[in-house]
């Protein structure tokens, strides 16, 4: 190949990897449920990207080749730091919405925390999957993993979310049930 279209190609490349940084921020987001991991992931993951983009063979397999870095550096990450794994209530409670957002941030906290709670390799399926849109074939390609390992462990997460998910939904029912309870017999004294 000519340099003045290896040239051409990497810059294009480069443009490319950019341009991903918000879809990276949302899965590393995702993962991790810290907006500052979540950056420093996905910094890590385009700085690797833009050293070795040389090494990408294929142009079109850009988006599953960054997925593949971001997964390495964040499984690099929780390998050095597992004491973090654990993420902290008041860091949630800091990205309350407006008032009027309130109700639906509610709900995607409730999702986010289900979803945190998956076991590693069905949070990455569901996030890719689900919250990326990529295709079993794609997220089986940048997870180094059978198509149907992609399929069991999806079939897995979701069927845990909608477990967790109904299991929170009936406590706050109880939850308020009691607290209208309460707050009526006080109304009585």
């Amino acid at each position: 190949m000519n340099p003045l279209n290896l040239f051409n190609r990497d810059h294009k490349i480069r443009q490319r990897l950019e341009a991903m940084r918000p879809r990276l921020y949302r899965l590393a987001y995702s993962w991790t449920m810290n907006p500052a991991l979540a950056d420093d992931l996905t910094q890590d993951t385009l700085t690797k990207g833009l050293k070795k983009v040389g090494q990408l063979k294929n142009p079109d397999a850009l988006e599953g080749w960054l997925f593949g870095i971001l997964r390495n550096c964040w499984r690099d990450h929780y390998r050095s730091h597992r004491e973090m794994d654990e993420l902290d209530h008041e860091q949630l409670t800091d990205e309350i919405t407006p008032e009027h957002h309130h109700e639906q941030q509610h709900i995607v906290t409730k999702v986010r925390n289900a979803v945190a709670q998956l076991a590693e390799g069905q949070r990455e399926v569901v996030t890719l999957v689900d919250l990326e849109g990529f295709s079993y074939a794609e997220v089986a390609g940048s997870l180094g993993i059978p198509i149907g390992t992609v399929m069991s462990r999806l079939c897995r997460a979701r069927k845990a979310l909608a477990e967790k998910l109904l299991s929170l939904d009936a406590s706050e029912k109880t939850s308020k049930t009691t607290a209208k309870n309460v707050s009526h017999i006080r109304r009585i004294k």
